[in-house]
């Protein structure tokens, strides 16, 4: 097999996430340090993502601009992706060169795969993005990608080679109808506390899917709302660690912990999302109970009934003659009666 095989073959499930990272940084131009990777700025000002509103049918052009930081030329594969949020954390990430694509990616029109930018230079790209005429309306993110083929194998200590990319974001809003929609799914709780009470941390940790099912960008909301037994409110937060955009169609699982839950109650857990027109909430439940505590408890009640039945299945003995409670003997009256004959 060939030394570089290893490399390549780890290829595709690196590089959506080095996309993830490159395209996060908010309000700028995609940048690595290296090239960055931003629309042509306009007569007004700089643009730090490229903002298009089209209809089914429609063809917008436009031009993107590479710029190498380096000082030697560098060579970058062209090409255009849809984007999605990484299920881990809700990171917006694109598809990686190869991948299908069905919006963006599948529209846009680059007028060459591959463009060469001398040392600390830029180039500028054209490119059009030819909506059909079937598209679905609502919003259809991606990017313009400039991905440098050459093999970064690191300081060589383990067997791992990546490829870098930059791309800068595209936010297509194709014209029709928009349905805002947003679901919490598949919420589920773990508790854990200590084996006696008082003697440690109760945590639980909250997991749940956030699910964009509508057809345009969310910037969601979540509140969580923890009751106990007879509707004492035990915790009220509003969730911080949320993606600052839910693509549509896109699902995120995540999780929130609850340090000093409740060790012993019956605890009802809401979570409402709240999102541009939209609401929705699911609910779950757990026991707090002091397992050790409890135990001892099932235990002691156990020995106790195993002792009152063996009292009552213990034989009675010999009672003594005249002990209290024992039986005298019936005696019995006979009356006798005598009749005599007198002679006359």
């Amino acid at each position: 097999m060939s030394p570089r095989k290893p490399y390549v073959a780890l290829l595709p499930l690196l590089l959506p996430l080095l996309l993830g990272l490159l395209t996060a940084t908010p309000a700028r131009a995609a940048d690595n340090g290296s090239w960055s990777v931003h629309p042509v700025s306009s007569a007004v000002a700089a643009r730090p993502y490229f903002y298009v509103s089209a209809d089914p049918g429609q063809t917008i052009e436009d031009k993107v601009v590479v710029a190498n930081k380096t000082a030697g030329p560098l060579t970058f594969r062209l090409y255009a992706a849809d984007a999605y949020n990484t299920a881990r954390d809700g990171g917006f990430a694109v598809k990686s060169l190869g991948e299908r694509m069905r919006g963006v990616g599948a529209w846009a029109e680059l007028p060459k795969e591959r463009v060469t930018v001398p040392a600390h230079k830029t180039v500028t790209v054209p490119f059009t993005i030819k909506v059909p005429q079937g598209a679905e309306p609502g919003d259809h993110p991606g990017a313009i990608v400039a991905l440098d083929e050459r093999i970064d194998r690191g300081d060589g200590s383990v067997a791992l080679g990546v490829q870098r990319a930059v791309g800068a974001r595209v936010y297509l809003s194709v014209g029709g109808p928009t349905l805002p929609a947003l679901a919490v799914e598949n919420v589920h709780i773990s508790h854990h506390q200590p084996l006696i009470p008082g003697l440690g941390d109760s945590t639980a940790t909250i997991s749940y899917t956030l699910h964009n099912t509508g057809n345009v960008t969310l910037q969601p909301k979540i509140a969580l709302k923890a009751e106990g037994l007879f509707g004492r409110t035990l915790l009220t937060r509003d969730l911080k660690n949320l993606p600052s955009q839910l693509l549509p169609g896109q699902r995120v699982h995540l999780t929130e912990r609850w340090h000093n839950a409740p060790q012993l109650d019956w605890t009802d857990v809401k979570l409402t999302a709240t999102a541009k027109n939209t609401k929705e909430s699911a609910t779950a439940s757990f026991v707090a109970v002091p397992w050790l505590v409890a135990g001892v408890v099932a235990l002691g009640i156990a020995i106790a009934g195993w002792l009152v039945i063996r009292r009552r299945r213990r034989p009675e003995g010999p009672r003594r003659p005249g002990a209290r409670g024992t039986a005298r003997p019936a005696t019995t009256h006979r009356q006798t009666k005598t009749h005599t004959a007198t002679g006359v």
